[in-house]
């Protein structure tokens, strides 16, 4: 604690002239467990960027940690190229745009052209820019889904997805090697933009955005004779222009915008876990929904890179999951893009390894080769630009993760809501000419392709302890794995930190051809699966369950069930 206390004496003195730090430091000197919890780290930065409280501390987003943090980008960049240029974007989380400005200023201190969005965007616009643009790296201020009292500091790579672990590592050790108080060089903000320096990213980049996207419609006709009925929310975030400008050109007519969460606000002031997974975030398009029905839901998050529904049925609005609608996006893209005489002869569809796996079900119905990820969207990324190396670009159908995350297209390299909101609308549209919605959909590919239910257990472990319980829980499930989830037998088991599966009936290893990560999975009888894995971005433990059975209901139950035996087995109460 001592090292700890000594820390903080530094912030304190160091930060004499700057008021708001000074006084929420102060505030807090006779409070040691405040204290350190704001110290007892820094901030890890890794292929996710930056993800933290905001506040005063190395364990805080902070001018002072994110300066260091694109003092160490910068330093990364020069060593790594003879010339750099970097996109930058941002959303409306408390500090983003100040964040932004920020980074601009010390990248261009040193040396490194900026290219600045003037207004908030959604992330899958900053991949494209750095695409478009040709620069070397990308930043988006965003703390994506997080509640309001968190901000981040997301990396690219030049080809347009996250930040790869070489680089991140390296990164990382120049961050590592930088003063924050001392060793970040700053730029005048409006001087660098009177040199060029700083360039505000024109208008026409965000035209060619638009446009890309709305190629990924497959039957436009549908959707120009459509009568669909939609109630969109952007959640006080950044989506509210683009996903209704998209929508708008393509033709749909009937949309009805939240007004509670339309402007951006940090706040979050009416759903505080922004999260389009979960259902309060509806709340709010539920009550608009009384006045007068809608056949969707949509809703966005605070960056744009998510978008969850609700579906209108004869039972009320139904929340599909992500799994649900990745299921129904693969679905619609192979079964139309086949029917339209345009589905290239070897399709591409990607998924991470911790979604649905009834997917596999449905490429295989149309010949579609399946190719599995780790859990992070510049995996998908990375794919795409392997497949524009072998000249196979068209050849990309869809990827996705459970968690809510969907590309249609390869004009980015990230998750995209813009465009999948107007692939889902289009979906909806078509499967409403023809008298059904999209449960309906889901529930006919149940019935061809097998019951198969899934969900994600997150379980929230804070501050210095909470590191050490998740380790702590991590390490001794693989050292002592389970040989029964409840009543049912292991029959493969996963490890993706050592590489090796193996077959418990057998003994048989394997080796596991994904990179390592610190994820293990369970393969139990009829495919039924259970995957445990640490969050990348968040003091959260992620159960991934995927439960079968005769019918939806024995499949539900199934999920109940593995979801209450792997409490048990973890330790979780």
């Amino acid at each position: 604690m001592n090292n700890i206390r000594e820390l903080y004496d530094l912030w304190v003195e160091k930060t004499a002239n700057d008021a708001e730090i000074h006084k929420e430091l102060e505030k807090i000197r006779d409070n040691e467990d405040e204290i350190l919890d704001r110290f007892y780290r820094n901030l890890e930065f890794g292929t996710a960027g930056l993800r933290g409280v905001l506040g005063a501390g190395t364990n805080r987003m902070n001018k002072y940690t994110v300066g260091q943090a694109t003092q160490g980008l910068a330093n990364y960049l020069n060593d790594s190229y003879q010339s750099s240029s970097v996109a930058i974007g941002y959303d409306s989380r408390i500090n983003s745009d100040v964040f932004a400005k920020l980074s601009a200023s010390i990248l261009a201190a040193n040396g490194i052209k900026v290219y600045l969005y003037s207004r908030l965007m959604p992330t899958p616009m900053i991949s494209y820019a750095v695409m478009r643009l040709g620069c070397k790296s990308g930043i988006v201020i965003t703390a994506s889904h997080n509640p309001s009292k968190y901000n981040g500091y997301k990396c690219y790579d030049p080809a347009g997805y996250q930040m790869t672990e070489e680089a991140a590592a390296k990164t990382y050790s120049f961050i590592c090697g930088t003063d924050m108080f001392d060793g970040v060089r700053y730029a005048d903000f409006d001087g660098a933009v009177a040199s060029g320096m700083i360039e505000y990213i024109s208008d026409d980049i965000i035209e060619e955005y638009y446009g890309l996207c709305l190629k990924t419609s497959i039957n436009p006709d549908v959707i120009k004779k459509s009568d669909v009925s939609i109630i969109y929310s952007p959640l006080n975030g950044t989506g509210n222009i683009p996903v209704r400008t998209v929508l708008d050109r393509a033709g749909f007519k009937d949309i009805r915008v939240v007004r509670e969460q339309e402007q951006p606000d940090g706040t979050f002031p009416t759903c505080p876990y922004p999260n389009p997974e979960i259902k309060q975030v509806f709340e709010c398009g539920l009550e608009m929904a009384k006045e007068r029905p809608a056949d969707l839901l949509l809703a966005t998050d605070p960056d744009c890179d998510r978008v969850g529904i609700a579906v209108n049925t004869k039972d009320g609005y139904r929340l599909l999951s992500g799994n649900d609608v990745g299921n129904l996006l693969t679905y619609y893209m192979l079964s139309q893009k086949k029917a339209n005489g345009v589905l290239p002869a070897n399709p591409i569809v990607v998924r991470s390894f911790v979604s649905t796996k009834l997917v596999d079900r449905i490429c295989n119905k149309y010949g579609a080769t399946l190719v599995e990820t780790l859990t992070g969207f510049k995996y998908i990324g990375e794919k795409i630009t392997q497949l524009e190396e072998e000249n196979r670009k068209s050849d990309f159908i869809i990827g996705f993760e459970e968690s809510y995350g969907y590309l249609v297209g390869t004009h980015a390299k990230d998750k995209d809501a813009v465009a999948a909101s107007l692939l889902i609308c289009e979906m909806t549209a078509y499967f409403k000419e023809q008298g059904k919605n999209l449960a309906e959909v889901l529930e006919s590919l149940y019935e061809e392709y097998g019951y198969c239910s899934s969900e994600t257990l997150s379980f929230v472990f804070e501050g210095a302890d909470g590191m050490t319980a998740m380790a702590d829980i991590m390490s001794k499930t693989a050292k002592n794995p389970p040989e029964f989830i409840g009543k049912y037998k292991v029959l493969r088991r996963w490890d993706y930190n050592t590489g090796e599966v193996i077959d418990t009936e057998t003994g048989e290893t394997g080796k596991i051809t994904l990179p390592k990560s610190n994820v293990l999975a369970f393969g139990l009888p009829d495919g039924n699966y259970a995957i445990v894995r640490p969050s990348g971005t968040e003091p959260k433990i992620k159960v991934y369950l995927t439960g079968t059975g005769k019918n939806e209901a024995e499949a539900a139950e199934n999920i109940k069930y593995l979801g209450e035996e792997m409490k048990k087995l973890l330790g979780i109460k």
